[in-house]
């Protein structure tokens, strides 16, 4: 037996090399989970000095198998992918999920929770809408359901958080465009949806500070999740008004940047890389038809996977523990640099 002590099921989790939702279903339900994966979670009991705490477990048990996922806008391929890797994780592990969009709107994110909270989930993992959100309404909802946001921080509402390091995306971004041609102006909706976009347009005007360069930034008008016609009306009028100022453009995110691929091309401004090519253009996020893109769009890519595998872990220790937090969980990951034919 090891002489190290397990103190909780991740850390279980890690040294055994099993899933976290698998060993979620398996003490739930040792039958639910294939007999070969039986005998190795069981082996590795036998051999680390773990076991789970089987009072907080059965009290958790009278609880619902529910737990609900909270997106802001469905329809965003983004959200769609992420919460697709959430629902198959928490299936996983031995639990029903409920997913809700908020469609962009506050009203819709609380009766998202209020329906939820209706049927006493075992937890929730929830992406706010940010600015939009009534944050007094997710402190309440925070204080009554173990709660583990994702994408969005709000505050430290919460007993985790998962999401992206802009900084250091955005910088990443910054400075291979600034190494491989001309500086770029950032694209960006000037009353974002979505708070990441403020801290996207901070590490812009730091990164570009900081290499020397002027930095420049197009504001464009719109409010709604429409990304793409909002970044096509708003890439027309920044070419025929030849506000760009350089031959690179920064979008905010990916969506944005396929609608001004397509302002460009009406234009008849060829975007790419090499002789003949009139503007680079890149984005942010690596939207799913990022690569299909004329030309395929440059990006920086989030990972999906990590998020949602953290946070999926995160609400199963909550569930099981039946404990909440001395103090809020903050994960970053770091984006990483995805080289196409647009930048």
């Amino acid at each position: 037996m090891s002489d190290s002590k397990i103190r909780n099921m991740e850390e279980f989790a890690s040294v055994s090399g099993i899933s976290r939702p698998t060993l979620s279903k398996y003490f739930n339900d040792p039958e639910s989970v294939r007999a070969s994966t039986r005998k190795k979670i069981e082996s590795a009991l036998e051999t680390y000095d773990y076991r789970p705490n089987i009072y907080a477990m059965n009290q958790n048990r009278r609880l619902t198998k529910n737990i609900g996922i909270v997106v802001p806008y469905l329809a965003d391929p983004f959200f769609a992918e992420i919460a697709r890797i959430i629902e198959n994780l928490v299936i996983e592990g031995g639990f029903r999920p409920i997913l809700l969009s908020s469609h962009g709107g506050t009203r819709q994110e609380i009766e998202n929770l209020d329906s939820l909270r209706s049927i006493r989930p075992a937890g929730v993992l929830l992406a706010p809408l940010g600015r939009r959100s009534d944050v007094s309404a997710i402190e309440s909802f925070c204080a009554e359901v173990p709660t583990v946001l994702f994408d969005n921080s709000i505050g430290d509402l919460g007993e985790a958080f998962f999401g992206l390091n802009n900084p250091q995306s955005v910088g990443l971004m910054v400075e291979y465009l600034c190494s491989t041609g001309e500086a770029p102006v950032f694209f960006e909706m000037r009353t974002p949806t979505n708070p990441n976009a403020y801290k996207r347009r901070s590490a812009y005007l730091g990164t570009m500070e900081k290499l020397g360069q002027t930095p420049q930034l197009i504001q464009i008008e719109g409010e709604t999740w429409d990304f793409e016609a909002i970044g096509y009306e708003g890439g027309l009028k920044a070419i025929r008004h030849r506000q760009l100022g350089t031959n690179t453009v920064l979008c905010s995110n990916d969506r944005l940047a396929i609608g001004f691929l397509a302002a460009a091309y009406e234009c008849g401004l060829r975007v790419g890389r090499g002789p003949g090519t009139a503007l680079r253009v890149a984005g942010h996020d690596d939207h799913p038809y990022a690569r299909f893109t004329c030309p395929p769009l440059t990006t920086v890519t989030q990972d999906y996977a990590a998020i949602a595998t953290r946070s999926v872990e995160a609400i199963l220790d909550l569930i099981e523990s039946g404990e909440r937090r001395d103090s809020r969980d903050t994960v970053l990951f770091a984006g990483t640099l995805i080289e196409r034919e647009s930048a």
